[in-house]
C-alpha cells in the first residue's frame, strides 16, 4: 500500500493519515521545495484551477484561508446617505451597496486608520443619485437603481494617477423605486481584508480537493465495460474498442458508485500531496493575482514567526 495514497473502499477510506513529518526520510528542505510543482489547468477572467503537487495539507489549507480572508481589496465602507425615500431601510440599503465589488487595485492604496481623513492615498469616492419619474405618456423611467449608476468622484490627482474606477459589474440591482422616490448618497471605498468583513473578500469561493487516482484492476470488456461507464454520473469512464478506459479521472467526486456492488474491477484512491485548487473571484482582482498575493502573505507570516523564534533563541535564559 502506497503511503502517499488514500484508498476508497466500499465501506470506508483507508490509509488516510499522514504519519511522517515532511522532513523525515533523509530529505532536506531544499529537496522538498525542489519537488513542489504548480500547473495552471484552466484560467478564465474570474476562474482559475491550479494543480499543486508536493505540499502538505496544512500549507494548502493556509493558502485557502488566506485567499478567503487576508488578501486585501477595495470595498465601500462609509456612506453619506443624503436622501432615501425608497421602501428599503437606510441600513439595509447601505449594506447592499457595501457588497458591490469594486474594480480597483488595492495595491495602489494604503490602509485607512480609524482617525485618518479620506484622501487620494486611502480612498475612492463614488456618488449615487437616482430618481424615478413618470413621464407624460405614462411610462416610468429610473425605476431600477443599478451598480452602473455609481459615478466615480476622483480626489485630486487620482484621475491622472489611476485612470478610472468603477464597479466590477454594472447590472447589479441596488433598489427598485416608484415614481417620485429618490436615492442620493456619497460612497467611500477603503482598503480592507475579508477577516474584517466578507465584502473585502476577493473570492466568491476558494477550495481544494485531493487529486483522484483511478485504475482498472483488470481488463473490463463487453457488457461489463458498458455497465461501468453508465454507473458513473460524472463520465469518468468510457468504452473504446469494446474495453473500459479511464477517460476523465479528474471528474471523480468519490461517489463510489463504480465499486458499490463490486470492488474487484476498479481501484479508487486520492493522492495525498496533489491538490486541485479552484478559485472563483468577485472580479475585484484576477484569480492569478489573488493566488500570488496569498503566497506572498504566507511567506511573510513564515518570516515573521521565524524572526520571533530566532529572538527567543537569542534571549538569555534565567
Amino acid at each position: 500500500m502506497d503511503a502517499n495514497t488514500a484508498y476508497l473502499t466500499q465501506n470506508t477510506p483507508e490509509n488516510v493519515h499522514t504519519v511522517e513529518h515532511p522532513l523525515s526520510g533523509g530529505k532536506t528542505l531544499e529537496e522538498i521545495l525542489s519537488n513542489i510543482e504548480m500547473t495552471i489547468i484552466e484560467e478564465k477572467e474570474e476562474h482559475l484551477i491550479i494543480d499543486l503537487v508536493g505540499i502538505e495539507a496544512p500549507i494548502a489549507n493556509a493558502l485557502r484561508r488566506i485567499m478567503l480572508s487576508e488578501v486585501p481589496t477595495m470595498a465601500i465602507e462609509d456612506i453619506n446617505l443624503w436622501q432615501n425615500t425608497s421602501v428599503i431601510p437606510d441600513e439595509v440599503l447601505a449594506h447592499r451597496i457595501g457588497l458591490i465589488p469594486i474594480d480597483a487595485d488595492p495595491r495602489l492604496f494604503k490602509f485607512k486608520h480609524p482617525n485618518e481623513e479620506h484622501s487620494s492615498e486611502n480612498c475612492i469616492c463614488f456618488k449615487l443619485h437616482a430618481v424615478c419619474r413618470r413621464l407624460e405618456d405614462g411610462s416610468i423611467v429610473g425605476d431600477k437603481v443599478m451598480s452602473g449608476d455609481l459615478q466615480w468622484q476622483p480626489f485630486p490627482n487620482q484621475q491622472e494617477r489611476f485612470g478610472h474606477f468603477k464597479p466590477v459589474h454594472d447590472d447589479i440591482i441596488i433598489a427598485k423605486l416608484g415614481p417620485g422616490q429618490e436615492i442620493e448618497a456619497e460612497l467611500f471605498c477603503e482598503k480592507g481584508i475579508g477577516a474584517t468583513h466578507t465584502k473585502w473578500s476577493p473570492v466568491c469561493t476558494a477550495s481544494y480537493r485531493l487529486a483522484p487516482k483511478i485504475t482498472l484492476k483488470k481488463e473490463i470488456a463487453g457488457e461489463n465495460a458498458i455497465n461501468l461507464k453508465n454507473k458513473c454520473p460524472m463520465g469518468v469512464f468510457d468504452v473504446k474498442k469494446g474495453k473500459a478506459v479511464v477517460k476523465n479521472p479528474r471528474n471523480c467526486t468519490s461517489c463510489r458508485e463504480c465499486i458499490r456492488e463490486d470492488d474487484s474491477m476498479v481501484s479508487l484512491a486520492k493522492v495525498k500531496d496533489h491538490f486541485i485548487f479552484t478559485i472563483e473571484t468577485t472580479g475585484a482582482l484576477s484569480p492569478r493575482d489573488i493566488f500570488r498575493e496569498a503566497i506572498k502573505e504566507l511567506r511573510d507570516k513564515a518570516a515573521f514567526w521565524l524572526d520571533k523564534i530566532n529572538i527567543y533563541k537569542r534571549t538569555p535564559k534565567s
